[in-house]
């Protein structure tokens, strides 16, 4: 972010040649609605900070709720992180996520253990996603 305007071509070069990019821990620390504007984007990662109480908390879930609605106007998908119970990832998808992130849908893994996770069946009521640990490793079901 120290050259945005090289940084807004290096990702426009990647998404030419077909690769995704986040906008990661969107609402935190460096990330601002100048980003959204600017940089070529295919989805926000919301962090953990703004969906963790997003069920008890009203003000929370106003910020998520419009966050979806910001995102979906821009084009962008909205990852909710930090998903820790099914409440929480029935409450952000009833807010507009659309996709969910979190050790309610999957725990860091191995690759192996993660592909035959991917394979195998679905419980109803589970987001159906793949979440990535802290380390950025695939997560499994728990």
């Amino acid at each position: 972010m120290a050259d945005p305007e090289r940084g807004r071509q290096v990702l426009a070069e990647l998404r030419h040649l077909g690769v995704r990019t986040s906008i990661d821990d969107y609402g935190t620390g460096y990330s601002s609605l100048a980003y959204l504007r600017h940089l070529p984007a295919d989805e926000l990662k919301l962090d953990r900070s703004l969906t963790a109480d997003v069920g008890d908390d009203p003000r929370a879930a106003a910020i998520v709720e419009h966050t979806a609605a910001l995102a979906h106007a821009l084009g962008l998908r909205l990852v909710a992180e930090g998903v820790e119970d099914d409440a929480t990832g029935e409450t952000l998808r009833r807010l507009g996520c659309d996709i969910a992130q979190g050790y309610a849908i999957a725990r860091p893994m191995p690759v192996a253990d993660f592909l035959r996770w991917l394979e195998g069946p679905r419980t109803p009521g589970r987001p159906r996603a793949v979440a990535t640990g802290a380390s950025g490793s695939p997560a499994p079901h728990p």
